[in-house]
């Protein structure tokens, strides 16, 4: 269990990795929490946030990373939505794009809900379930130093990347990115070179 183990101030912890990653990295954020921590660390182009598609973080940045394999994609979650599409590591496992780093903030606990705990909570071991899917680099992150290292293994792009962040159970106040789905959409079409419609 990790119950034990040093947790994070995530706000922070998001701010120092975002402000390190390329310039050029894809970001999808999970819903809730992970939306507002990066939307608070800098809306940037490139970034999608995900409202209330629960489950849906890591799909859509594998998606990214197999259609851009160019460009650094990052999904920015937490413990909860990973874990409704927990079954997504097998495929990212079974394809491993060298693009892709899943960064998974984990309070032990179902923050958008009531602060029910979690499977992590209970006894789940992220990092060990990632390795199960094939997925060698996982980390667990407990020090703040370590977002260095993690926006350096973005720059590298040399393999998926899977890091479990501990984070403390604090609440900062939330920084809404828009909500509007199509403005999002099309922010992110352009920050991709597409057309908007």
């Amino acid at each position: 269990m990790t119950t034990a183990l040093p947790r994070l101030d995530r706000r922070r912890f998001v701010a120092d990795l975002v402000g390190r990653l390329p310039e050029d990295t894809l970001v999808v954020t999970g819903l809730g929490s992970p939306s507002y921590d990066v939307f608070a660390a800098g809306d940037r182009p490139g970034t999608f946030y995900l409202w209330g598609a629960m489950g849906a973080a890591a799909p859509l940045a594998l998606g990214l990373a197999l259609a851009r394999p160019d460009r650094p994609v990052v999904a920015v979650t937490g413990d909860g939505e990973h874990l409704m599409g927990i079954g997504t590591l097998a495929t990212i496992g079974a394809r491993l794009p060298p693009n892709l780093t899943l960064v998974v903030l984990d309070n032990a606990h179902f923050g958008e809900t009531g602060m029910q705990p979690s499977h992590t909570g209970l006894g789940t071991d992220l990092v060990a379930v990632a390795r199960g899917f094939g997925i060698r680099d996982a980390v667990r992150i407990t020090d703040p130093a370590q977002a260095g290292d993690l926006a350096g293994r973005v720059a590298a792009r040399s393999g998926t990347t899977y890091a479990q962040v501990l984070i403390t159970t604090d609440e900062p106040p939330r920084a809404l990115p828009p909500r509007d789905g199509v403005a999002n959409k099309n922010a992110f079409r352009a920050a991709l070179g597409l057309p908007t419609f």
